[in-house]
């Protein structure tokens, strides 16, 4: 009977492209932040009065626990998954519709028959957030060394290079290659959740000699603005010194008249 619940899980699996754990499995379950996590259970639920135990071994608090009776989810028993409508049971699968953080941890399945015979499995689940877009970048120094960068956003990321085609070496997120190393040039990026690549090709980037062009005949023209305010300013200055001497000698000139005068 398991063997029949669990190949028609594998055909539902292969249609709807959804994350699949088992209680009892012995490699951890590793699901996408924010995805779909699906866990079958048992194929009758009704048969069985169902515990769901995420386990706490720092012992600062006590285990937290859900219980699932006649195939539904007793909310005013499920301290685990408290204020979360998006996590239900339904045909004998818990159903995570989006992953939390929250959601990694060892968890045991406890299956109790209406004989009182008691069975249990365990799961680890390790929570990822899978990778986003990635970059690839080239830096080329002077001393001819062609440096390629890849960076993306995920948890746990491992990286891949291969130049058109051909391996490289893994594990870094950057590459030093010969400035005249000709090709395209592939950065893949993965963890337990998700795998992404970009390609790019070699070039070593260059200044344009339009740009560098136009970047002199700016500065050129900001300096030539320059001396002509800097000109501009001492011809007003020395003219208002000139006007200004002007002014005190007439005024001694009448002055001296005055005094004459009288």
């Amino acid at each position: 009977m398991m063997l029949i619940f669990r190949l028609m899980l594998l055909l539902q699996t292969a249609a709807c492209l959804d994350n699949v754990c088992w209680f009892g499995q012995s490699d951890p379950c590793y699901a996408a932040l924010g995805e779909k996590l699906n866990l079958p259970m048992v194929q009758n639920t009704r048969k069985y009065y169902l515990k769901i135990i995420k386990r706490i071994n720092d012992n600062t608090q006590d285990d937290r626990v859900c219980r699932v009776k006649n195939g539904r989810m007793r909310m005013s028993e499920c301290d685990l998954y408290k204020n979360r409508p998006e996590v239900t049971v339904i045909n004998g699968f818990l159903i995570i519709k989006r992953v939390i953080r929250a959601d990694s941890g060892d968890y045991r399945l406890t299956l109790t028959d209406s004989d009182g015979t008691e069975t249990s499995r365990d799961l680890q689940v390790i929570v990822e957030a899978p990778i986003g877009s990635v970059n690839v970048s080239i830096i080329c120094s002077s001393s001819g060394v062609m440096r390629v960068s890849c960076s993306s956003e995920g948890d746990q990321l491992l990286y891949n290079w291969t130049l058109n085609g051909g391996p490289l070496m893994d594990g870094n997120s950057s590459i030093d290659l010969d400035e005249r190393t000709d090709g395209d040039i592939s950065c893949s990026v993965k963890n337990h959740v998700s795998h992404t690549q970009k390609t790019i090709r070699l070039v070593c980037p260059t200044v344009s000699v339009v740009f560098v062009l136009v970047w002199c005949l700016q500065l050129m023209l900001l300096f030539g603005l320059l001396g002509a305010f800097h000109i501009y300013m001492r011809h007003t200055s020395g003219k208002k010194e000139e006007d200004e001497k002007v002014r005190m000698r007439r005024f001694r000139e009448r002055h001296e008249h005055t005094a004459e005068d009288s």
